[in-house]
C-alpha cells in the first residue's frame, strides 16, 4: 500500500478571504484534517463547506497525537496540518511531526499562506532584506531580558510575538536592553482594526492602552540601522 501524505497547511490569520484555493483543494481532498483547536477548525471547514473528521493537535499532545498520524501515513492515509491560524509550526506545533515524518520517510509538502510575522515585517517600514524572527519571549522579566540580549548586537530586524497582557512588559525589557530604537508593533493583521504602530521603542510603549487587545507581532531594528 502506497504511504500517504502529510501536508502542512496555512490557514487565514483573520480574513476569511485569505485562505487559498490550493489549501481549499487539499482540505477536501484529505482524509484527516489534524487541528490545533478543533472547534476553530470547525468554524473554517463549516464556512466553506467543507466535512472532514478531526483530531486534536496541539503543544499538549503533540508527542502523544505524532504516532497516531504516523500509523494513518502508513495505511495510505493523508493527513492536513493546521493551526488556529497562519502557518503550521510558527511558533505553533508541528516541528515534532515533520520531523518524525521525515525520518520515516513519508512524503511531506506545505501548502504556503498567511504568516504573521512576514506581513508585519513588511509593513513596519523596517529593513526587511534581513531579519530574525524569535517567537514569543519568556514570561517573566529576568529570563525575557536574557532572551533579548542574545540578539543585542544583532544587525538584523528583529521579531516577537507577544500576547496583550505581556505587551508592555516586552515593550520595557526591548527599552533596556536595546535602547531607544526604531520599532513597529502590529495587531489584528488582515482584520478591521488592523493597526500597525512605528517609531521609537518609547513611543510605542506611550501608545499601550491600559487593557490592550489583540495578538501582537512587535519589530525592533537591528544595530547599527539608521
Amino acid at each position: 500500500m502506497a504511504s500517504g501524505i502529510l501536508y502542512l497547511v496555512a490557514t487565514p490569520i483573520g480574513n476569511l478571504g485569505d485562505i487559498t484555493l490550493r489549501a481549499l483543494e487539499t482540505l477536501r481532498q484529505v482524509d484527516l484534517v489534524a487541528s490545533e483547536d478543533t472547534r476553530h477548525t470547525g468554524l473554517l471547514l463549516k464556512h466553506f463547506e467543507i466535512q472532514k473528521p478531526q483530531m486534536a493537535f496541539h503543544e499538549h499532545n503533540e508527542h502523544q497525537a505524532t504516532p497516531r498520524i504516523m500509523q494513518l501515513l502508513e495505511e495510505g492515509k493523508s493527513v492536513a496540518v493546521v493551526t488556529c491560524a497562519g502557518t503550521p509550526g510558527i511558533s505553533d506545533p508541528g516541528f515534532v511531526l515533520v520531523r518524525e515524518a521525515i525520518q520515516l520517510g513519508f512524503a511531506v509538502t506545505a501548502i504556503p499562506g498567511p504568516t504573521a510575522f512576514v506581513m508585519a515585517l513588511v509593513l513596519s517600514g523596517l529593513p526587511v532584506h534581513s531579519f530574525t524572527f524569535r517567537g514569543f519571549p519568556p514570561h517573566k522579566s529576568g529570563p525575557r531580558r536574557r532572551f533579548l540580549e542574545a540578539d543585542k548586537d544583532s544587525p538584523y530586524t528583529l521579531i516577537y510575538y507577544e500576547s496583550p497582557f505581556r505587551l508592555r512588559k516586552l515593550l520595557e525589557d526591548a527599552l533596556a536592553v536595546f535602547g531607544d530604537r526604531r520599532a513597529a508593533m502590529a495587531k489584528e493583521l488582515t482584520k478591521i482594526h488592523e493597526t500597525v504602530r512605528r517609531g521609537l521603542l518609547s513611543e510605542l510603549l506611550a501608545t499601550v492602552e491600559e487593557n490592550p487587545k489583540g495578538e501582537y507581532v512587535v519589530l525592533v531594528a537591528g544595530r547599527d540601522i539608521e
